[in-house]
């Protein structure tokens, strides 16, 4: 029955009374109505509300494109920035899609699903947040013509059609990617500036790309079964800590040879300045051990206090005895210090830190090359770490810092970022974190594509030759693919201000004539075509000439998880949302 037609039902159980009801009314009824000569049947809470087939497919379609307009801007080198005020009432100025995608609350759950892609693609790879909402939003609002006919196709036919072309697109992006030596610098610098050119700290891009390669490579080290060809371990959420200090210049942002932590001696009269330290680490306490449980002592005799207090003190004594032996130059302890601790090895030169965190504790034994104890009774000299070639305390702003640095082979590291605000410092860090894992993508798999929507236009363009072969019905959503993957460049040439029919039609019409240049070996073996958009200008060139180049790995996870949620959404043809009973 036609959505927009009103149907006259005859109620046959009360011929006394005749009603109008729109069609969806009658769908309604006809759902529940029960076995003939019975009343209605109520399967579900009256509460609930339930959107079905056509209608819950648009819908879906609708919430996605609409989660796809809101950080549509953010893409590219002229993005512009969001404000968002968080629910505790801090301000959050940022273009990462991710970030964008966390702070806003919506209700529609498509509109959630959508976000889930975001958080998906960010812990996966890193990058490629904003490209993954604007492609998967655009693959479902290619669908819309298809299923919004009469004569609709069944969105399975359509969800075969997309999987058929997210295989021709994946062989495409093999065809056009070029393999990189992960210590060739300028390809690598090319890389990161590609990544982090579109964010805020884009003013200071020499400095941010130095930092991440030099960050990373610092933690890079080989994995385990190496020898089987096995791709290095990077681990930065563990050994690549960023310590940000407002105030300064974003130019003093640095990356240490070493560690540093937000700590001051135990003791006063500790030295404040060692080179080449002797440091031993320790995870278990350097005062008199309490008990597990309550503990009560019971004494009869005067005397017998004072034995008490001497048990203590000789076996704190003990333990600073045992350090003492091994004669290292820093202690340092995830847990307490007493003060008779401090005496003695303030007394023996030593220089002490307590209540360390376990996280910090580990990165300066991986830094530093020691080994972290848990009883002074069993140290050795081989749990000393010698690799320091400095420690020093040094005063920023009004806390005391120390640092480990010029350490020799580090595979741990920290990042020190200066600015003016915290806002600055935070948004520095989101920017910083996405160029090291466009790095760490690139340690695992060491192949990079040509960005500014090169690659989207070649895969656009070979999805329609391929689409030519298709047969029967699945052809219209095969195309459909094609024209998804341009809203990459669309996007770019929109936010760029230039025409963006003149400058997609302009783009496609190269990379057709490095096709048919090609001529009869193009079907066996297709060309390599790197024209895009630059997003700075609007005009169109080479990826080579502009050395814009984006991780292999990042690009590929896009195209997958866009089409991939896209056939997920379209398979869905009923909502049902509504209270639970408490």
């Amino acid at each position: 029955i036609n959505h927009y037609q009103s149907s006259i039902i005859i109620n046959h159980h009360y011929q006394s009374s005749s009603k109008v009801n729109t069609s969806k009314q009658y769908q309604e009824m006809a759902m529940q109505q029960g076995p003939g000569g019975m009343g209605p049947v109520m399967v579900l809470n009256q509460n609930t509300k339930r959107q079905t087939g056509r209608q819950a497919q648009l819908s879906n379609i609708g919430a996605a494109r609409a989660v796809a307009d809101i950080i549509r801007t953010t893409l590219g080198p002229r993005s512009m920035l969001k404000m968002l005020l968080d629910p505790m009432g801090g301000i959050v100025i940022t273009n990462d899609g991710h970030c964008i995608l966390r702070e806003v609350d919506v209700s529609h759950p498509t509109a959630k699903s959508m976000m889930e892609l975001s958080r998906a693609q960010d812990e996966e790879v890193g990058d490629g947040t904003t490209s993954v909402i604007i492609l998967a939003g655009e693959m479902l609002v290619q669908a819309e013509p298809f299923l919004r006919h009469d004569f609709g196709m069944h969105p399975t036919v359509i969800v075969q059609a997309y999987h058929g072309a997210l295989q021709t697109a994946l062989e495409i992006c093999e065809q056009q990617s070029i393999t990189v030596d992960i210590h060739d610098t300028p390809r690598m610098t090319m890389l990161v500036q590609s990544a982090i050119g579109t964010k805020f700290s884009s003013r200071w891009n020499d400095k941010m790309v130095e930092m991440a390669l030099q960050a990373v490579l610092t933690v890079a080290r080989p994995s385990g079964n190496s020898s089987n060809g096995a791709a290095p371990e990077v681990d930065l959420k563990r050994y690549a800590k960023v310590e940000k200090i407002p105030g300064g210049e974003i130019n003093d942002c640095t990356v240490l040879k070493g560690v540093m932590f937000n700590k001051d001696t135990t003791h006063s009269k500790m030295r404040r300045r060692i080179e080449n330290p002797r440091i031993l680490l320790l995870d278990s306490p350097l005062e008199y051990k309490k008990g597990e449980s309550q503990t009560h002592v019971e004494i009869t005799d005067e005397k017998d206090w004072n034995v008490m207090l001497k048990m203590e003190e000789q076996y704190v004594e003990r333990m600073c005895s045992d350090i003492i032996a091994l004669k290292p130059d820093i202690v340092i302890t995830e847990k307490g210090v007493s003060d008779l601790a401090q005496h003695y090895l303030a007394k023996a030169d030593i220089t002490a830190f307590r209540r360390l965190r376990k996280t910090d504790n580990n990165r300066i034994a991986r830094a530093t090359g020691a080994t972290i104890c848990s009883r002074t009774d069993e140290l050795q000299e081989s749990d000393i770490g010698n690799n320091c070639g400095l420690f020093e305390m040094r005063k920023i702003g009004d806390e005391w810092f120390c640092f480990l640095d010029e350490c020799r082979d580090p595979k741990a590291c920290t990042i020190v970022l200066r600015g003016g605000s915290k806002d600055v410092l935070n948004e520095i860090e989101r920017n910083l974190q996405d160029a090291m894992q466009v790095v760490r993508n690139v340690v695992y798999n060491p192949k990079l594509l040509p960005g500014g929507g090169a690659t989207e236009m070649a895969v656009a363009s070979g999805i329609r030759r391929a689409a030519l072969k298709v047969q029967g019905i699945q052809q219209g959503p095969f195309t459909a693919v094609a024209d998804g993957m341009e809203v990459i460049p669309r996007t770019l040439a929109s936010n760029c201000g230039v025409s963006v029919i003149r400058t997609v039609t302009a783009l496609r019409a190269k990379h057709a004539a490095v096709y048919e240049a090609a001529g009869a070996d193009a079907e066996s073996n297709p060309p390599k075509c790197h024209w895009g958009i630059d997003g700075t200008t609007g005009k169109l060139v080479t990826m080579e000439e502009l050395g814009i180049w984006e991780p292999f790995s990042v690009k590929v996870q896009t195209i997958k998880t866009a089409i991939e949620s896209a056939c997920m959404i379209l398979r869905i043809d009923d909502i049902v949302s509504g209270s639970k009973k408490k």
